[in-house]
């Protein structure tokens, strides 16, 4: 595996030996050329929840982000998530400014506890399919209700297409779903947010 493009195109990502479950390429691609479009990663602070092999928030930063926070509850995982971060700031791509760390905890316990300070513009959620439907549900309400999402922010989810598709926490929307195959991608931000877009869109 290895970073797909940006600043740090082509950086390859330690993969742990236990099973993981990462993003294909193609729904990578797919997901960071929307983002980057609605000018979502410039400078964003971004949360990656289930890190696995970190590729999603590594792909945020070499896009643009400023800031990057990935959570992954296997020791080993996180550990190799370490060890390409340590590479990452001996690259040439890397800026001053930029910070990148990873924590060892549960996504879950990450939400409901951690004290991050400023909100996030952007969080990446992958957890393993087994994560149920309820649990995704409960995530994203403490992640909202918590305020570690920005007024502005975007919380992208990734699930299996066969799963059913959570409901919205209070105050936000589902905006958008697009499915890769046997992945569903759900992009929720707040009410507000959506006000303004469908304003702009008027214009």
């Amino acid at each position: 595996m290895h970073v797909i493009t940006g600043r740090f195109k082509g950086m390859p990502l330690a993969t742990p030996r236990a099973e993981t479950r990462p993003t294909t390429d193609r729904t990578k691609e797919a997901l960071f050329s929307r983002l980057e479009s609605h000018g979502l990663l410039q400078d964003a602070r971004v949360l990656d929840l289930f890190g696995g092999t970190g590729a999603l928030g590594i792909e945020a930063l070499s896009r643009g982000a400023r800031e990057l926070v990935t959570v992954e509850s296997s020791a080993q995982a996180a550990q190799l998530i370490a060890q390409t971060l340590t590479a990452l700031r001996r690259h040439a791509g890397w800026e001053k400014g930029m910070s990148a760390r990873v924590v060892h905890a549960k996504a879950e316990r990450y939400a409901a506890k951690a004290k991050p300070g400023e909100p996030f513009d952007l969080v990446l959620i992958d957890p393993p399919y087994a994560f149920s439907t309820a649990d995704c549900e409960r995530l994203l309400c403490d992640l909202t209700a918590r305020g570690l999402v920005a007024r502005f922010g975007v919380i992208v989810l990734e699930r299996s297409t066969r799963t059913a598709p959570p409901a919205a926490p209070e105050g936000w929307v589902m905006a958008d779903r697009r499915d890769y195959g046997e992945t569903a991608v759900y992009t929720f931000h707040s009410q507000e947010y959506e006000q303004i877009v469908q304003e702009q869109s008027e214009e």
